[in-house]
């Protein structure tokens, strides 16, 4: 999910962020497999210029508004606020489509250095595009390619090129776990019946 980026930082909103199960340990341990896999053989941004990593800066491609990603509850617990390849800002839950038990401060991050940037340090959703997590009616979590509306379009999606099965896998493996979390969860649930409306 890309949300439009605004540049809202608190020491209130730190403190009272949502609290998740996932410690930090798991995120790390989470960052490590996603590090010995990739979608593709090879860097997948020189099929599209990286767009993923480049899109939704105002300033350069002319669009109304700068563009960040979110991270999931607990995955702030693993990077410096400080580093100098992020910009953080911290907006409310409850002003976009996040699920009612999403409540208080939700951490945004913009690269500042597209498309370099710390390769084990990227962050979640940069590790697991273009698959999206699905619970089915029945309960069962899947994955599917991300079908969200972008600003950009992925090669990956739009040729279907194959993933390599171990980035699948993972993939899949990380998202069982998170998913334990019942704010996780909840997003995950949220999106998958929004996903299943549109169809």
């Amino acid at each position: 999910m890309l949300l439009k980026f605004l540049p809202i930082f608190t020491t209130a909103d730190i403190l009272s962020v949502m609290k998740s199960i996932i410690k930090k340990r798991t995120w790390k341990a989470i960052y490590r497999l996603l590090d010995r896999v990739s979608p593709i053989d090879g860097d997948c941004g020189r099929l599209c210029g990286a767009a993923c990593c480049t899109c939704g800066d105002a300033e350069k491609d002319g669009t109304e508004e700068d563009l960040g990603i979110y991270l999931y509850p607990g995955e702030h617990k693993i990077h410096n606020k400080k580093a100098d390849w992020l910009c953080w800002t911290v907006e409310a839950a409850e002003d976009y489509e996040f699920p009612e038990s999403w409540t208080g401060p939700v951490y945004f991050v913009k690269c500042k250095t597209p498309p370099v940037c710390p390769r084990s340090m990227r962050p979640f959703q940069c590790r697991t595009y273009p698959l999206s997590p699905y619970i089915s009616e029945e309960g069962l979590l899947e994955l599917v390619y991300n079908d969200e509306e972008l600003p950009y379009e992925c090669p990956l999606i739009e040729q279907q090129i194959p993933l390599n099965d171990d980035f699948v896998k993972a993939t899949y493996t990380v998202w069982s776990h998170l998913i334990r979390d019942p704010l996780i969860y909840d997003l995950v649930e949220m999106d998958s019946r929004a996903r299943d409306e549109a169809i």
